[in-house]
């Protein structure tokens, strides 16, 4: 019996991943920004990541619905970087640009993994 993720194409499956890799490297990213890049206080500023952990397994269990609303949430850790890449002395500003470009991954993941699994359902339903 195949499993569910062995029957999506393969630009279905690349997408999902890349919207996990995204997440991961974003979780990370936060952690190490805050705990020991450069942080900007006592390290508090590292819980900023913890709504990130909410989509991690939604993701993982390909739930489209933790596609579409992470696409959203997306967006507000994109204006954190913007305005910290406007703001900040290097390396804040280099890792706040690094933000912005995963959050800009990771939005175009979601989007096109959402697009392309609900046109291969249509064709699913078709045959």
């Amino acid at each position: 019996m195949e499993s569910p993720l062995e029957t999506l194409p393969p630009m279905v499956r690349r997408t999902r991943d890349l919207a996990v890799a995204c997440l991961v490297l974003l979780i990370l990213l936060g952690l190490a920004w805050e705990l020991w890049l450069a942080p900007t206080g006592s390290g508090t500023l590292a819980l900023k990541v913890l709504p990130l952990f909410v989509p991690l397994a939604g993701l993982l269990r390909r739930r489209m619905y933790t596609y579409r609303w992470v696409s959203l949430l997306v967006w507000i850790y994109f204006a954190e970087g913007v305005v910290r890449a406007t703001s900040e002395p290097p390396p804040g500003a280099w890792l706040a640009m690094i933000e912005i470009l995963l959050c800009l991954v990771l939005f175009a993941a979601c989007a096109t993994h959402v697009r392309w699994r609900l046109k291969n359902a249509r064709a699913v339903e078709g045959k």
